[in-house]
């Protein structure tokens, strides 16, 4: 017999050898496996965490840079709508002003005996907003004081003083009612009926006749003209409307409120009547 086979002492140590041996390797290869294991597991949780504020960092960068653009997007909307309201009033102003020089040229028609000046407001104190507005034509153009103004196919004041160039005119709705005295008449269905305009009331926006017979029969709505009378304004230049007629606090005059063609609030371009020495008044 081989006695390596026969020393059983030495194959006893060979083999247990051999299972340890079998042993290391099977543990080295299984532990490394297990902490590999870990080390991922370790990774991913790092990961994650680390990823999360990461992604809400990146998430709220985002938020703003939404938040950034609707604001941008939202005043350039802003932006266009005030350009259209812009544009709308530019609009209307300008429509406002078409029909103004429309009613001029009718003016011009009806009025052809007269010499006709037409003149632009340059100027209005807010202070005197309803007393007196300043035009560009004056003395140099043929103007003199007491000469009638129109706007709007409606009388709306007298020329109160004159320079080269430019010119005041008085209206209607001054509060000093001696600065404006117009002759009118009333046409009535029966006969004229004269008097003469001698106050305003701003509140209710109405002119005030007076000095009108008790007797004279006056409609609400008949038409109030020029009378002519005064020596400096032609006849028939329209005032407008009878809207009351009620008795004088003394109750000797009829007193008649008028609803004015012209609206003095807004008076941008004028008409200026001169009477030509072939004109007469009536």
């Amino acid at each position: 017999m081989n006695p390596i086979f026969s020393n059983k002492k030495l194959i006893g140590w060979v083999l247990g050898g051999i299972v340890t041996l079998l042993l290391i390797t099977f543990s080295l290869t299984v532990g490394s496996n297990i902490v590999s294991q870990g080390v991922n597991d370790v990774t991913n949780i790092l990961g994650r965490m680390l990823a999360y504020p990461a992604n809400s960092v990146n998430d709220f960068m985002e938020s703003i840079s939404n938040l950034t653009n609707t604001y941008q997007e939202n005043q350039t909307l802003k932006q266009k709508v005030e350009t259209i309201y812009e544009l709308e009033v530019q609009l209307n102003d300008l429509k406002k002003d078409n029909e103004k020089m429309k009613e001029a040229l009718k003016l011009q028609d009806t009025l052809n005996d007269y010499t006709l000046i037409n003149a632009t407001v340059i100027a209005r104190n807010p202070d005197t907003w309803r007393d007196i507005v300043t035009i560009n034509k004056g003395a140099n153009d043929g103007l003199t004081p007491q000469m009638s103004v129109m706007s709007d196919n409606g009388l709306v004041g007298k020329v109160l003083d004159v320079n080269p160039t430019s010119a005041r005119v008085a209206l209607l709705s001054n509060n000093d009612n001696t600065l404006v005295r117009v002759a009118a008449m009333i046409q009535g269905e029966k006969e004229s009926i004269y008097g003469t305009l001698t106050g305003y009331d701003y509140e209710k926006n109405i002119l005030i006749m007076s000095q009108i017979q008790a007797t004279q029969e006056i409609k609400v709505g008949d038409k109030v003209v020029t009378s002519g009378l005064g020596g400096v304004s032609p006849s028939s230049l329209y005032i407008g409307t009878v809207e009351e007629v009620a008795m004088d606090r003394f109750g000797l005059y009829k007193e008649v409120r008028i609803k004015p063609a012209a609206d003095t609030n807004d008076v941008r371009y004028v008409t200026v009547v001169k009477r030509t020495s072939e004109s007469r008044t009536e």
